[in-house]
């Protein structure tokens, strides 16, 4: 992986701070729990919250696995109400 793009919405965008950055592979590990544990160390309590009921989108699947590798790109989507 060259680099990963991380794109964020609504309430993950909000605490972020952006609404995507990109990220050096070395800089982020290489599972969807490291990504996580980055977020939350990064931006703190707002993206703890996003994360702990949202989804990551990994190229397109969701995943929810922790252990999940990571690909090109990731969308961290929180939870969402509906109907």
């Amino acid at each position: 992986m060259a680099s990963l793009t991380v794109r964020y919405f609504a309430a993950a965008a909000e605490a972020a701070g952006v609404e995507e950055e990109t990220f050096a592979p070395e800089a982020v590990g290489g599972t969807v729990g490291e990504l996580r544990d980055l977020l939350v160390d990064r931006y703190g309590a707002a993206m703890a919250r996003v994360v702990a009921n949202g989804s990551f989108l990994v190229d397109g699947v969701v995943q929810r696995d922790a252990s999940a590798p990571l690909g090109s790109s990731v969308d961290v989507l929180p939870p969402f109400a509906g109907g």
